[in-house]
């Protein structure tokens, strides 16, 4: 199985980002591509791919097939302003085979520059997309992090959705750090089972700076960050309805069950992105004008 060509997502004169919509005419000066190749643009200095479910699976199951081991960070607005802030992060993102879109604000940035088969690219859908996907060819999964519990209840809700799906393990690191003789118990705990897939449930960025420093120490594994879907699946998070999700208000959703935790992600950083993104595109309209 092999991912798509690229061209297959990018069009060759695609117009000038804007946050809602494109004039047309004009190439996307962000077009850029993750080191699997597929095409990406910047938004805020981050690569994120225009991608969609179907390529993102087809791709991670060749990178599987081939035992390739790379890490895919599961991006949104969140996890965008704080690349854009961390120089460590931006190195991350720098190196991830994958960048998918997360936030349906990043989606919309994307087809507003002209890649019009993007999909959003979550956590949650992600699983269950490879999940089902997994069952013919015997790909195997691993599962790390979430709290005490998290993991197991996952990994049955899983079984149950997907009866031929293979996990091979499941982990839940201490909130402390980890030594290093820990960590490498850990490892090798992991890389014994002999997983394909590594599902990482750490919250970003400390799952990011876990794929970073595992990525290739579990041989031909892909690590995937995907934080709150641990919860999700294990059922202690209950998902958005379908059509909030689809109108980029599961933000809202969560933000209601969980306000302690996430009120400065959604009330704070978001509105951030809005303007520096909005600030960005009216820089360069002025730019060009003058220049």
């Amino acid at each position: 199985m092999r991912a798509p060509p690229a061209s297959q997502f990018y069009p060759p004169d695609v117009p000038e980002p804007g946050l809602f919509f494109s004039p047309p005419g004009r190439v996307d000066a962000y077009r850029t591509q993750t080191c699997s190749g597929l095409p990406a643009t910047r938004i805020l200095g981050v690569p994120v791919n225009a991608i969609s479910i179907p390529v993102a699976v087809d791709t991670i199951m060749s990178w599987a097939e081939q035992r390739i081991s790379q890490y895919i960070c599961v991006r949104d607005v969140h996890g965008i302003m704080l690349g854009r802030d961390d120089p460590a992060l931006t190195d991350i993102h720098a190196k991830a085979g994958l960048i998918t879109p997360d936030g349906m604000p990043l989606v919309w940035i994307l087809k507003a520059r002209g890649y019009k088969q993007t999909e959003r690219v979550c956590g949650a859908d992600l699983v269950a997309a490879l999940c089902r996907a997994s069952q013919d060819n015997g790909v195997r999964h691993y599962l790390y992090g979430g709290k005490p519990g998290v993991g197991q209840r996952m990994a049955a809700e899983l079984t149950a959705l997907f009866p031929a799906l293979q996990i091979v393990g499941t982990s839940t690191p201490p909130f402390r750090p980890l030594t290093v003789i820990e960590d490498e118990m850990v490892t090798d705990q992991i890389a014994s089972a002999r997983p394909d897939i590594v599902w990482v449930g750490l919250s970003t960025p400390k799952q990011e700076f876990w794929m970073r420093d595992h990525v290739g120490r579990i041989p031909g594994a892909t690590l995937i960050g995907i934080g709150a879907a641990f919860d999700f699946y294990a059922g202690d998070v209950r998902r958005a309805p379908i059509w909030m999700q689809r109108s980029g208000l599961e933000w809202l959703h969560r933000l209601l069950h969980e306000p302690r935790r996430l009120w400065r992600r959604y009330l704070i950083l978001a509105p951030k992105f809005v303007f520096l993104v909005g600030r960005n595109r009216l820089m360069r309209k002025l730019g060009k004008r003058t220049g």
